[in-house]
């Protein structure tokens, strides 16, 4: 029987696009096809995109209170719907109802967060910046915006950018991962019934044609990718080619630091479900527990391995486990748990012991499911791959080092830069860490911090391409050009 195909949304309209052939949009947890990506063609891009710049004059007039009026709509509806959005992220996805509920919640904030446009946008003004002549700053909307999304988190991550964009007065495009395309594809539904003029939100399924021929266009103004390091990287060094303003967010190792007077069973279940969260499957996963001293080294070895034995790995729709607070799902592909048990083997190979070994997992009556269950390293050493690489999975390495500041140089000395925490009750131990450690997200007695609408979300060095960091304020600046005003008027 032939799936159903996922359309494009365009100038206000569902479009069933002329493509390239279609791709699987499969349950991890089952192996179930749940519906078919399109792969639209270059034509179709461009008819977005112009739909976009048309829709562009008219809507960046449009007062700032009449273009946030619809997203306050948004808001309420995708509160409503909560539940159903969940339910469908979680069968194409693969994370946990508890861990996708979160994320619901969490888009909903990018949306009351851009509500606040009409102050946010707020240029400034200084009467007399010289005899009689004022000084203005405006801060204007650009054109047509586009966004790459990421499989891991379809719903929040495009919400990092997609209100903010339209609230400033632009218009925007966004190309949903293709593994992941139907959680938008009901989002989009509700956004359909707010109320905005055609064409100043549209959506185009595919591949990277879909991506390529967005950064190729001079018509899209900036790009935000969200993905791993290596193809940020390609993101950005297109969009300064062709003059594009860029936001590109790439891959993460992050660190969790022990002190010998962190509250241990505290610590713990933290670290559980910081580390095997979403699978290991998210920008802010933890990856590296290190500890400081041999005691706190084994102390964590024992709870933490043991913690992580009685996890529970099931797809999270089992009514049996979907309420629990943390479920280890699949991985989203097969082509993904071949790749982490790759990973695995590597590690084993570099030397570093393997106590927990997740390959191989089967979970009763999801027996085509894409399974890993928790794997942990010891005597991981600074170099071996299974530390320096990202792996995306439910695979921990533990570290032992002998003060703070040998573990703030292995953050600082690592490729990545996206978080890390510490966890202990010495204030002076937690200032030196915040200020010295090289990431763009700190926690202290907090697995990695997760982001918050209000406040801008983005690592350091190779972790991210671009000096305006996600969501919140600062991304105003992303979406909107400062026009700088000098005038004088004589008597």
């Amino acid at each position: 029987m032939s799936q159903r195909i996922v359309k494009n949304y365009v100038n206000g309209r569902w479009i069933s696009p002329k493509h390239n052939g279609t791709l699987p949009v499969t349950n991890p947890s089952t192996g179930e096809i749940l519906a078919d990506t399109p792969i639209s063609t270059k034509e179709e891009v461009q008819r977005a995109i112009e739909s976009a710049n048309q829709a562009f004059p008219l809507w960046s007039r449009t007062p700032a209170p009449n273009r946030v009026e619809p997203l306050f709509k948004l808001a309420a509806l995708l509160k409503e719907n909560e539940e159903k959005i969940t339910r469908v992220l979680v069968a194409e996805m693969g994370k946990s109802l508890p861990d996708a509920r979160a994320e619901i919640k969490r888009t909903v904030q990018n949306v009351e967060v851009a509500c606040g446009i009409p102050n946010l946008q707020m240029g400034e003004k200084l009467l007399n910046s010289a005899p009689n002549v004022d000084g203005e700053v405006l801060r204007l909307p650009i054109g047509v915006f586009a966004m790459i999304a990421p499989f891991n988190f379809p719903a929040m991550v495009p919400f990092w950018f997609l209100p903010y964009a339209i609230a400033t007065g632009n218009t925007f495009i966004l190309k949903p991962s293709e593994r992941v395309p139907l959680t938008m594809e009901i989002i989009t539904q509700y956004i359909d019934q707010i109320g905005l003029p055609p064409g100043v939100f549209n959506v185009v399924n595919g591949d990277r044609t879909v991506s390529e021929t967005l950064l190729d266009s001079p018509q899209i103004q900036g790009i935000s990718f969200v993905g791993s390091s290596n193809v940020a990287k390609i993101v950005a060094k297109k969009c300064v080619e062709t003059g594009k303003r860029f936001q590109a967010l790439g891959s993460a190792k992050n660190h969790l630091v022990v002190m010998p007077d962190a509250k241990m069973d505290h610590v713990i279940r933290n670290m559980i479900t910081s580390c095997y969260g979403c699978a290991g499957q998210r920008c802010m996963a933890s990856s590296v527990i290190v500890c400081v001293g041999d005691v706190t080294y084994q102390s964590v070895i024992e709870k933490y391995v043991s913690a992580s034995k009685n996890a529970i790995v099931a797809d999270p729709l089992d009514p049996k486990v979907a309420n629990e607070p943390i479920v280890i799902g699949p991985v989203i592909s097969a082509e993904a748990k071949e790749r982490i048990e790759q990973m695995i083997e590597e590690g084993i190979n570099e030397g570093a012991k393997l106590v927990i070994d997740g390959r191989g997992y089967e979970v009763a009556g999801s027996e085509n499911g894409n399974f890993v269950g928790p794997t942990v390293f010891i005597d991981v050493k600074p170099g071996m791959k299974i530390h320096s690489d990202e792996i995306f999975g439910p695979v921990v390495v533990i570290m032992k080092v002998d003060s703070l500041d040998e573990a703030i140089t292995i953050i600082n000395q690592h490729q990545y830069g996206n978080g890390a925490s510490i966890y202990t009750q010495d204030g002076f131990a937690a200032r030196k860490f915040k200020l010295e450690t090289k990431a763009g997200m700190i926690g202290i007695n907090i697995g990695i911090p997760a982001p918050v609408a209000y406040l801008p979300f983005g690592g350091m060095r190779g972790s991210i391409f671009s000096d305006i960091k996600a969501q919140g304020k600062s991304i105003i600046r992303f979406y909107t050009e400062e026009k700088i005003i000098t005038e004088r008027f004589w008597d």
